[in-house]
């Protein structure tokens, strides 16, 4: 037991020794003793000439975009404008419509007189002539003909009458193509009509043109037809 007590004296004299005596611990490495050659790392703000001046202006407020306002408009558009039954009247429309024109053109159509259209052979040298190219006809399948006896028009076949022209020209080119010379042609008078064709700037007022030029109508069209 005696021997067990000394032992702890010494024990604890040994830590006590231990404890007054030992070496300073070695000093922890800061940023400032980082090896040389290695940039330390800084925040803005402790970098003085990266501040703005005391009286710098704030910076510009973000500006929102509308997007719709960005959408580009059609830079022209076109229109038709007629009809015209007057050539001095179209020429001075066309005068007044130039200024805003950025291009423009005149055009002339036949217009239906009214009457309907009717289809035919031109008249055969003589009446021989006639029955024979009606015997043809009538072979093929086209029953639906007379043969003109006299007047202007003698020795002609008639092929048929049509209320509208689309129907006329269908006709004529069915006979056409079973080999015979049928014609389309608008009874009475034919009636032309003029048109101004003008693709102007897309603010351009073509109710106001139409009214100018003392006509019916002002269509949109297509502006790549007038070139």
């Amino acid at each position: 037991m005696r021997a067990l007590i000394v032992l702890l004296a010494v024990l604890n004299l040994g830590v006590t020794a231990w404890w007054l005596f030992r070496p300073d611990a070695a000093p922890v490495a800061t940023v400032d003793d980082a090896p040389s050659g290695i940039a330390r790392l800084q925040l803005v703000s402790e970098r003085p000439d990266l501040q703005p001046p005391a009286n710098a202006a704030p910076p510009p407020p973000a500006v929102a975009v509308d997007t719709a306002a960005t959408i580009a408009t059609p830079a022209e558009r076109c229109y038709s404008i007629g009809p015209f039954s007057d050539p001095a009247a179209m020429a001075a429309a066309q005068g007044a419509l130039r200024p805003a024109a950025l291009r423009l053109r005149t055009r002339t159509v036949q217009r239906d007189s009214g009457r309907g259209w009717r289809v035919f052979l031109p008249a055969a040298p003589d009446r021989a002539t006639a029955d024979a190219a009606a015997a043809r006809l009538r072979a093929a399948g086209f029953t639906d003909l007379l043969i003109v006896a006299d007047g202007a028009e003698a020795n002609s076949v008639a092929l048929g009458r049509f209320s509208t022209e689309a129907r006329a020209r269908q006709h004529a080119q069915t006979l056409v193509a079973a080999g015979f010379q049928a014609r389309a042609e608008s009874l009475g008078e034919a009636r032309n009509s003029g048109w101004i064709d003008v693709a102007a700037k897309a603010d351009f007022d073509a109710a106001a043109a139409r009214r100018s030029s003392g006509v019916a109508e002002a269509r949109s069209i297509d502006c790549a037809t007038i070139r």
